[in-house]
This record gives C-alpha cells, structure tokens and sequence, in this order.
C-alpha cells in the first residue's frame, strides 16, 4: 500500500504544479523590474541607517527619514502585488499624453516615445503605459510645474487621471518620479496643452 500511496500522493503534486504554472508564469520578475531593484536598494540603505542612528545625506530629521522608508515600503507593495505592466485610464474631459514602448521601426533618439490617449479611454493591458506627459499650462493637482514635465509611475500601477471642479488634473497614485527637460532621456517638450494637437499617434487602448 505505501507505494501506492507515494505514488497518489506524487500525481496529485504534479497535478497541483502543472494547474499552478500559469499563475507562476504570469507573475513578474520582480529581480529584472529596475523599480523594484532601486527601491529595494533605497529601502536597505535607510533601513541600515535607521538601526544605526545615522542620518543618509539630504534627510534632517529621524521623522524624515521613517516617512522615505513608509513610502518605499508602499512603492515597493504596488509593485510585488501588481501584474508588472501600468494602465492609464484617462477619466478626464480632455486627451491626455502619455508615454509608452517606441516601436521598432522608430529613428527616436529617445527611451520612449508620446502618445495620445482620448478622453474616456484606458490603455490596453498588455502595452506598458510608462508615465504621463504635463504641458507646461496645465494644472495638476499636488504638484506645482513651472515647466513641462514628466509623470514616471511604477511598474504594475493602475493610475486613473481623473479632473477637478477647477479643471486641474488628478492623479489616484502620486508620481514615483517628476522629470524635466534632461533630466532622463525622454522627450518633454516645452509646449503648451494645446500644443498636443500635433501628429502624435494614439495609444494602443482596450
């Protein structure tokens, strides 16, 4: 009988395997994700700088320094409990622009390339929605602009850009980064919301 049972007992495993591995194929690899590994690192320094009583560079205060290690510790739970790609769903009245893969054929200097996403429409799931572009006019709310900017949110969010009464824009999620004109190599150009009129190609959407 003990083999018999060894045997039961190895079909039902490979069984529970074989229904388990498109799950395990789906999920993402958190240890290729450059998100994760930059906040991971970030996470372990203020860690170790907290057990030791000693200040990182640029924090003044023991207050300062626990709320960079909450908001990592947050950043770090969208991006183990997200699927690894960011949908944009743009709730507003308006076209929003935003940042996605530049395709194969492009001569673009640049990381990524801008695209248009109309009012009312989400991105699709399988195509990477990598930040959202803000014209130098617009108004958005939390943020104080000065200038053209860029959006950068972590992989696997699922960021909605909903209006104010005011006409400001809203994000459900706060930024992981706020880029200008050289900070990375993205195209952020100084124009205008109106300016996004000009021939940009739409967004892949659901």
């Amino acid at each position: 009988m003990k083999p018999l049972k060894t045997v039961l007992v190895c079909l039902v495993v490979l069984i529970n395997l074989l229904i388990a591995q498109p799950a395990f194929a789906d999920a993402p690899k958190l240890d290729k994700n450059p998100d994760y590994q930059q906040i991971t690192t970030t996470l372990s320094e203020l860690l170790q700088a907290r057990a030791t009583q000693q200040l990182p560079e640029g924090i003044s205060s023991s207050q300062e320094l626990q709320q960079k290690i909450t908001e990592l510790q947050y950043q770090r739970y969208i991006v183990e409990s997200g699927k690894g790609v960011t949908e944009c769903f743009n709730n507003t009245g308006r076209t929003i622009a935003v940042y996605g893969p530049t395709g194969k054929k492009s001569t673009s200097k640049f990381d990524n390339t801008l695209y248009l996403l109309p009012s009312g429409a989400a991105t699709d799931d399988d195509w990477t929605c990598e930040g959202v572009f803000l014209p130098s006019d617009l108004k958005v709310a939390g943020l104080d602009l000065g200038s053209a900017s860029a959006a950068k949110f972590l992989s696997g969010t699922r960021l909605t850009i909903s209006e104010t009464p005011d006409g400001a824009i809203e994000f459900n999620l706060p930024p992981a980064r706020l880029f200008k004109a050289g900070d990375v190599n993205w195209d952020i150009p100084d124009v205008t919301e109106a300016d996004l009129n000009r021939q940009l190609p739409q967004a892949p959407t659901d």
